[in-house]
């Protein structure tokens, strides 16, 4: 298998069997993430240092506009996509296999955690993982310390308040917060 195998399979939301080869494929792919993320967090790096070494984390170009605050952290990296303006503050963790495509101008808090993989629910299986995609619309916000679960879309100009857990869907130019985050009101 090679990595456009895997990104065709991660991508179609196919459910991934624990121990099978695409399993395994994962385990594997993740170590490259794990030594180019240590590398992006150990010591100071100027911001166009940070764009060539998250470009090399994502296996993309990486816009000039875009800015980030390390430590950053991803379990695999080659499925995030950004748009042009987006900033990542510090301590955000990334678990992209499911795909994660940030569009232009958004922002994302210190320490928030996008998540795109779900663990199957039967005991016995709990180790096979169905992969779901996270949409940032563009101009988002995303509060510090809040979670973005598997499958979620975040429309334009949406505002996740800090805290939140996002299990839905939210609707452009809306204010959701809490656990689980709910609609506060229309922006």
């Amino acid at each position: 298998m090679d990595l456009n195998e895997y990104l065709e399979i991660l991508n179609s939301g196919a459910h991934i069997d624990a121990g099978s080869p695409v399993h395994m494929y994962m385990h594997g792919a993740s170590q490259e993430a794990l030594r180019l993320t240590a590398e992006l967090n150990s010591g100071y790096h100027t911001p166009e240092e940070i764009r060539e070494i998250f470009s090399r984390i994502t296996g993309k170009e990486i816009d000039p506009s875009f800015g980030m605050f390390p430590p950053f952290y991803t379990d695999f990296g080659k499925n995030i996509t950004v748009g042009r303006g987006v900033f990542i503050n510090a301590g955000c963790k990334f678990q992209d296999q499911g795909g994660i495509t940030i569009g232009d101008g958004a922002l994302i808090g210190h320490n928030v955690v996008l998540a795109t993989l779900n663990h199957d629910l039967d005991p016995a299986s709990r180790h096979s993982m169905t992969p779901a995609p996270i949409h940032i619309g563009k101009n988002v916000w995303i509060g510090a310390n809040s979670t973005i679960l598997p499958g979620v879309s975040i429309g334009d100009g949406a505002i996740v308040a800090a805290g939140a857990v996002v299990t839905k869907n939210v609707l452009e130019n809306t204010l959701v917060g809490g656990v689980p985050a709910r609609e506060i009101r229309k922006l």
